[in-house]
């Protein structure tokens, strides 16, 4: 699977307005947690909507400024792991842990 890598806080905003036109996930992931590996390659294993979804990689260990801020901004309660499906600049679906399932995202397409 290819993920966009969401790196800077800048991103943030162009993925909002990159919403409008295509939803965008946003996997949340912790590189030192077994259970966020797992949900990760679990999650990647499911995923078969790469023309209908741009996904992005959020690593949480070198990037927590912007998990603080996607929960402030999207009124989420940080998690790890966890998924946002953020369309039309709004977060329409969002869970984390074992709860993550990449079947579960055609619901909100």
């Amino acid at each position: 699977m290819h993920w966009n890598e969401l790196t800077s806080m800048d991103q943030l905003e162009l993925l909002e307005i990159q919403s409008e036109i295509q939803p965008i996930l946003i996997f949340k992931h912790s590189t030192r947690c077994s259970i966020s590996r797992f949900a990760l390659k679990q999650f990647e294993s499911e995923f078969d909507l790469h023309d209908k979804i741009a996904p992005y990689y959020l690593d949480l260990l070198n990037h927590r400024d912007i998990s603080n801020e996607l929960a402030f901004q999207f009124k989420v309660q940080h998690q790890s792991p966890q998924i946002l499906l953020l369309k039309n600049s709004v977060v329409v679906y969002h869970t984390s842990h074992e709860h993550i399932d990449a079947t579960e995202l055609k619901k909100y397409l």
